[in-house]
């Protein structure tokens, strides 16, 4: 298994600073989000995304992909009722995938749970079929580029649109694309009435990506979700992925927050 970790955790750190202590700490790899470096990946030029994936090589580690990719943007909107607003939103996960792979990242994270809810008057059907044209072009451009976009179920407590990964699964199955996933979050799936393990089983081959922590927000390691059974559910489908750290809460610090992390996964995993 490979273990990676979010670089949000590390705020106020520079960017090559975290991917150093992840390494220090036994991560494989590091999960951008971009609004860690930009409000928008348009505005991050090519010179600056060489030098990500330099500073990466430099590291020796691997940058996963890049998650919350919506957060702090504006005016874009998976399932908007202005065809504009989606078009817009279209075009944009087209750069999102360009940008991903300039980096070096192999997977892009779709929460956003705030650009997705189904607006006033919309019906779940409408929503999902606007969202589903939304996503047509970057899943070509992914599938050209090599980048694997991940659709995230999130809790009812989040959003109202694709809360469990039954629902997210049947979302993908539209495309019948290998670039186009789901991932699975612990934190999301505590909040459906199966256990874990049965939708890691459930969800299999259809989850290219794992994000590992606890219900109450933090790390794994720091609550009470206990990780054996996820742990032994992942090896029995035969997932070889990314196990990627994140969290919601920042108290410990982020050194804290990514030693435990990693001493938790890894024996848990072992």
């Amino acid at each position: 298994m490979k273990f990676g970790i979010c670089n949000e955790i590390f705020q106020g750190w520079k960017l090559e600073e975290a991917m150093a202590y992840a390494v220090q700490a036994g991560y494989d790899a590091i999960e951008i989000a971009p609004f860690t470096l930009a409000k928008y990946v348009t505005d991050i030029p090519a010179a600056e995304r060489l030098k990500i994936a330099d500073a990466a090589r430099r590291a020796s580690i691997a940058i996963s992909g890049i998650h919350w990719v919506l957060a702090q943007t504006e005016g874009l909107y998976l399932n908007h009722t202005d065809s504009e607003i989606r078009q817009r939103t279209a075009d944009y996960f087209c750069e999102l995938v360009d940008f991903c792979a300039d980096i070096g990242g192999k997977f892009i994270i779709v929460g956003s749970p705030k650009q997705r809810n189904l607006l006033p008057g919309i019906t779940p059907q409408q929503a999902w079929n606007w969202a589903t044209r939304t996503f047509e072009a970057s899943v070509k451009r992914a599938e050209a580029k090599g980048v694997t976009i991940c659709l995230e179920p999130l809790a009812p407590s989040e959003t109202d649109f694709i809360n469990t990964a039954e629902d997210a699964v049947r979302f993908i199955q539209q495309f019948q694309s290998p670039n186009f996933k789901i991932i699975l979050d612990v934190k999301a799936m505590s909040s459906e009435s199966k256990p874990i393990p049965q939708i890691i089983r459930e969800s299999w081959p259809r989850f290219a990506y794992f994000h590992a922590n606890d219900k109450n927000l933090k790390g794994p390691g720091f609550g009470d979700v206990d990780f054996k059974p996820i742990a032994a559910a992942l090896k029995e489908v035969g997932y070889d992925g990314y196990v990627s750290v994140e969290v919601f809460k920042f108290e410990e610090g982020p050194e804290v927050i990514a030693s435990k992390s990693i001493q938790y996964l890894k024996q848990t995993f072992a």
